[in-house]
């Protein structure tokens, strides 16, 4: 009796055996990063099917987008989406590279295609919300994140939902969702890290360095962690500790603008002024828009009195931040000290109108009594008083400064 199955079933099943296979073998050099091998693998099985296999498109796609060649995994994928396109997964894929090639309205609608298909899946909501981030429309971005994390929270998506209230300004809803990270991953060093310097932009110094401290127990060789303990450890005027910790820092970061700027400030609070300009002008050449670098190096010729070269730091920090007004005073001193009145006091002026601070009003005054305009001097002097007093009980005076200000006080007779 004639059988009823076709002749070539067994020639259909061994193929269907071989590529099962292959596509097994094909994972098993992808997991283990043998891209060349699986690359080979790949497009032997490509040739054999004439390129109707989707698994290994899938895979040749995320090879090629680990090797920087976007477009070309875009076109990969698409072509595995264009046979199976009810697989979210080759969606979710077309979505992220459009996303990396910066098209992130259109993988934004790619998203919200895959959505449709599997609106549980925690990653697209996120994937969603990394796109809304970077259009900067930050509510939209925040109700994917909360979504991504009703799904099933995730450290990434806490970390960019912190990220997307610090980019609206609200610093306090940011360190209660990154305080919230710790519950889901208490170790995790960056966000130990983040939270840290949170704290420190608050001014709360103690619960800065309390979590930067926890988070140098998890990770301690953290060059942005060993950064902000060691700018605490400065602020309170232990430079060789802050040195230390700065030599750390130096082996994982050695090109770290910031860091260099560092140094050559605990170099400067050790009196060391050759170093200090030394690794303030490497902090320079390493990022020379960095306003503050500048600023600090306006500071160290000031104080080792070469007042060209404070005049030239200072007009550069300027042009890089108009709005400082301690450094308009600064290069009003520097210009006193050139013999340049005239322009010293239009520096002052222009100091106190971007803001009230007892400092530019102290060294206001003496410039104005070393040139004998005693009134002027006796003016400003009086807002230094007032300004001062209102400072006193709530913040640290500079021994200096109190000096200064007993000396002005004898010569204009208060």
């Amino acid at each position: 009796m004639p059988s009823s199955v076709p002749k070539n079933s067994n020639n259909l099943g061994t193929k269907s055996t071989v590529r099962m296979r292959q596509n097994w073998y094909i994972h098993m050099c992808y997991t283990r990063k043998d891209y060349s091998e699986c690359l080979k693998v790949i497009e032997d099985q490509l040739r054999a099917c004439n390129g109707q296999s989707e698994y290994p498109l899938y895979i040749k796609a995320l090879i090629l987008r680990q090797q920087g060649r976007i477009e070309e995994s875009l076109t990969t994928f698409q072509a595995a989406l264009c046979m199976n396109p009810l697989n979210v997964n080759n969606l979710k894929q077309v979505g992220r590279s459009l996303f990396l090639l910066g098209k992130h309205k259109t993988a934004l609608d790619v998203f919200e295609e895959a959505e449709k298909l599997s609106p549980e899946d925690r990653e697209i909501w996120h994937n969603k919300g990394m796109c809304f981030l970077y259009l900067k429309q930050y509510e939209n971005a925040i109700d994917c994140f909360d979504n991504a994390n009703s799904i099933r929270r995730h450290e990434t998506t806490y970390s960019q939902l912190g990220r997307a209230y610090r980019l609206m300004g609200n610093e306090d809803e940011a360190l209660r969702t990154y305080l919230e990270t710790l519950e889901v991953v208490p170790e995790s060093s960056d966000i130990l890290t983040t939270v840290g310097l949170l704290y420190l932009k608050m001014g709360n110094n103690t619960k800065a360095f309390e979590y930067l401290g926890n988070s140098l127990t998890y990770d301690p060789k953290n060059p942005k962690t060993i950064l902000a303990a060691g700018s605490i450890i400065q602020d309170n005027q232990d430079m060789d500790v802050a040195l230390v910790k700065y030599r750390v820092a130096a082996t994982q970061t050695p090109n770290s603008p910031q860091l260099w700027n560092n140094v050559g400030m605990c170099f400067f609070g050790k009196g060391k002024y050759v170093a200090a300009v030394s690794c303030l002008k490497r902090a320079v050449y390493l990022a020379p828009f960095e306003w503050i670098i500048s600023y600090n190096l306006g500071i160290v010729h000031l104080t080792v009195g070469q007042y060209a070269s404070a005049f030239h730091y200072f007009s550069t920090a300027i042009n890089l931040q108009p709005t400082y007004a301690r450094a308009y005073m600064y290069l009003a001193v520097s210009l006193s000290k050139l013999d340049d009145f005239e322009n010293s006091c239009a520096a002052y002026d222009k100091a106190i109108d971007l803001g009230e601070d007892y400092l530019i009003h102290l060294n206001y005054s003496i410039t104005l009594m070393n040139n004998d305009e005693v009134e002027r001097a006796k003016n400003h002097f009086l807002k230094f008083e007032k300004l001062f007093l209102a400072l006193e009980d709530s913040c640290e005076i500079d021994e200096d400064v109190t000096a200064m200000a007993n000396m002005m006080r004898t010569a204009v007779h208060f």
